[in-house]
Order: structure tokens, then sequence, then C-alpha cells
């Protein structure tokens, strides 16, 4: 499992409860060891367990099957195991009955052999892990937020959802940075969707696709014989817009000369046709995109100052590469899933949560539009109706790194909240090693032992 699994074990016989805990450390389990039924019901309220392993008789007030109702009742997602003595199975099969409202995983027998323990704690964390997962991915999908087109749960995505609707009722210039991939046309879409010029012509140019010469005449058209090969009055896409919006893609790509133009245009709303020297004026609102750091082109000489301020007359809208957004994954997944059935007539319904957590986790260099991409071909390839692991290309399959979503936000913790999580998150980069994450951590590892036992991550 590419997660670490949280077990609590509750056991009134300490030692008996330490040494199923060590055996579990060993595979990679990160534990608690309670030894009787409140100890547990104030651990479930610091940690929800992936798993619980308990003894059926403890001693105090509680046994067993409170620990098995309580662990239930704070997450149906967490599994238990009972253990019970030789000749007592009964008890622990009544838990496991279908018509139980709080039902165990399943059950061990004292003396317990190690090997079925560590075989029956990875089938009750897969399967936890899993159903947790799935969990997560409803709510997200339940809060998904859709704009013109555009969705995520992401609170970057969100934020910059919200300043479109603001920059869209306006009538000034816009600037969509974002890196290749992110969606910045579909951005630009938007904006001209939801502003006053909506249902008036919208024209796109990429700056980058067209060479420097013809880059003019694209944009402000030509006159007859104003080169060779103008056999006719030609307008540009400045005329073409009229009224409406033109986004001119990959500015920063654009070349100097052409930039002095533009910025009059930007200005003044006067067009100059090659090989004309007759003005019109137009009213287009313009809507610029780049996957360039625009201040540094400036500071290179290579992109004018004066057209950079005229383009941030509002701010640019800055879309956020798709590993700083994560959590934008598995809902663009099923929008290309929905996509790609009614493409393709399949009926593909859903990812299994191995296959979703390495999209999760992939770089996606090409953002949003590979992420597209992959899910396309997955749903061409699959037998079907889950899309499964088999399914991802090579690249995706072979890597099980857990990639960063970036620095979490830690504001409103208290210090040992902080120093908690950061404990929790170098053990799980070391896969539970406790002697790698105390040098990691710059602590001896008595220190981290105390550590542990105080935050209750044994």
């Amino acid at each position: 499992m590419s997660d670490t699994a949280f077990v609590l074990i509750v056991e009134d016989e300490v030692a008996h409860g330490e040494a199923i805990a060590e055996a579990l450390r060993r595979s990679n389990y990160a534990c608690n060891v309670v030894s009787n039924g409140q100890a547990a019901l104030e651990s479930i309220g610091q940690r929800t367990p992936d798993v619980v392993i308990t003894d059926y008789k403890l001693g105090g007030a509680s046994n067993g099957m409170d620990v098995l109702r309580e662990a239930k009742k704070a997450c149906p997602d967490t599994e238990v195991l009972l253990i019970t003595a030789y000749g007592s199975e009964a008890l622990a099969r009544e838990a496991l009955s279908q018509d139980n409202r709080y039902r165990a995983y399943d059950y061990l027998i004292k003396p317990i052999d190690i090997d079925v323990l560590r075989e029956k704690v990875h089938r009750a964390a897969k399967q936890a892990l899993s159903a947790r997962e799935a969990t997560l991915l409803r709510k997200q999908l339940d809060n998904a937020f859709e704009f013109s087109g555009i969705i995520g749960t992401s609170e970057a995505i969100h934020r910059e959802i919200r300043r479109l609707q603001k920059i869209a009722r306006s009538k000034s210039t816009v600037l969509i940075v974002g890196e290749t991939g992110t969606g910045k046309e579909l951005f630009a879409q938007a904006i001209h969707q939801n502003s006053p010029r909506a249902g008036k012509p919208y024209k796109v140019l990429n700056c980058a696709a067209v060479s420097e010469t013809l880059l003019e005449s694209e944009l402000f058209g030509h006159v007859k014989g104003a080169f060779t090969g103008a056999i006719a009055d030609r307008k540009g896409l400045v005329a073409a817009a009229d009224g409406g919006t033109l986004f001119l893609d990959e500015i920063g790509d654009m070349a100097p000369s052409m930039q002095a133009k533009l910025l009059r245009t930007l200005d003044t709303g006067e067009v100059l046709r090659v090989g004309s020297n007759d003005v019109q004026y137009y009213d287009v609102r313009f809507v610029a995109a780049t996957n360039h750091d625009l201040a540094a082109l400036v500071r290179e000489g290579s992109f004018r100052e004066d057209l950079f301020y005229r383009l941030h007359a509002q701010g640019a809208l800055r879309i956020a590469p798709l590993r700083q957004r994560r959590e934008d994954i598995p809902v663009l997944v099923h929008r290309f899933i929905a996509q790609a059935n009614r493409e393709n007539g399949t009926a593909f319904a859903e990812v299994t949560p191995e296959a979703m957590r390495k999209l999760v986790n992939h770089h996606w260099p090409g953002n949003v539009r590979e992420l597209r991409n992959v899910v396309i071909q997955m749903c061409l390839e699959a037998e079907g109706p889950v899309l499964t692991v088999e399914e991802l290309p090579d690249a995706l399959q072979a890597c099980t790194d857990i990639v960063p979503a970036g620095p979490p936000n830690l504001a409103g913790l208290s210090m040992a909240d902080v120093e908690k999580l950061h404990i929790m998150n170098t053990l799980r980069m070391f896969g539970g090693n406790r002697e790698k994450t105390a040098k990691a951590l710059g602590i001896g590892a008595r220190t981290l032992y105390r550590k542990l036992r105080e935050y209750g991550l044994r």
C-alpha cells in the first residue's frame, strides 16, 4: 500500500499488545497500544484508526464489543479485528454477523499466529483505506464547483473563478498566466461567455504558432498587393472580433515590434492594415495568456514594460498547475470519463482506488491536458466497466512515489499539532522506520519514542 495504515491495538495485557505492535511495525504499520476501553475511545477521538485490533475481554467497564461499536460510530470505514480465546469463537462470529449493525471485519484466536495476524491486518487495512478514499471521492464530487466548464474543488481554482466572475463584467484587458495545459483558453472563453459581449464574436490567435512576418497580417489584416501573395484585401482578427473578444494565446512569444503595434491598438482601438494608410477603429476586448514569466522577460528586455502594465490593468488570473491542486484530479477524472462515454458510447462508471491514487500522485507536467489524454486513452483500452491500474500508461503503473501537493497550511494549529504532523509525515516518508525518522528530525531515538507516546502515534 502507498499509505501507512494506522492500527489501534487494545489489549489489557500490555506486553502482548506491544508484541503485536512490534510485529506490525516491521510491516510498516503505524501503531498505538492502549490497555483498556476508555483509553481506546480517547485514542479514536484523537486520530481515527484504519484498523482496530481489540481483545474481546478487557479490564474495566468496557469490552471488545464496546470498542467495536464506538470505533464504527466514529468512522464506519474503520475495520475491527476481535481477539478471542480458543473455544470462544462463537462470540466473535456473532460480531461478524451480517445482521450486526456494528460488524467486525474478522477475528483472531489466541495464541495469535503472527503470519495470520499480518495477513488479516493487511486485508483489513486495504479495505479500510479503499473505503476511506471512496468516501473522500464522493465528498469531493459532491463539493465540486463548476463555472462555464471550469470544474474543481480546490481553493486555488475557486479563488481564480471568483476573480474571473468579477473581471468578466468589466471592459478591461485581462492577462491569464499558467503552465501549458492548465486550461488558459477555457478561462478566456469563460470571460467572454460571462461578459456583456457574450453572443458577439470570439476569436483566437496563437502568437507562437504564426511567424513574425505573418502575425501583423493575421492580427490587423492587409490590403491587396501589400506583399507577395496578397491577391485581395483581407481583414484581420481584430476586425473579425469587433464588438466581441479576441484571445491572444502565448503573448509572451510576440516579437517586440509587434508588441508596440498591439499596445497602440489596446490604448486607442486603432488598426492599420498592412500596406494601408487608412486607420480603422474597432471595439474589441482583449484577453491574453502566457506560460512565461512576463516580468522576467521585461527585465531581459524582450517584452515591453508598458505593454506588461497594460495587460496587468486588472491583475493577472493565475491558474495553478495540477500538481499544486491535486484535490481537483478525482473530479477532473470523472469529468473526462463522462466525456469519453459520450464520445465513444461506452459506460465506464468509476476508477479503482489504486488507479486513482496513482493518478493523484503523478507529477503531471502536461497538467489538465495530459490528464485528459491519459483518461481518454484508458477508456479506449479498458474492458470495463471499472478503470484499473492495468489501463494506466506504463510510466504511471511503475510510479509508487507520493508526490507532495505543496506545503500544508499550518495556520491555526498549535505548536504541538505542528510537531505531531511533522513527525507523522517524516515517519511516513521513511516507511515507519523510527531510527531513520529520528535521524532526519535531528533528535535522539529515545526522544522520538517519547514523543510518539505523547502523541499516541505508537
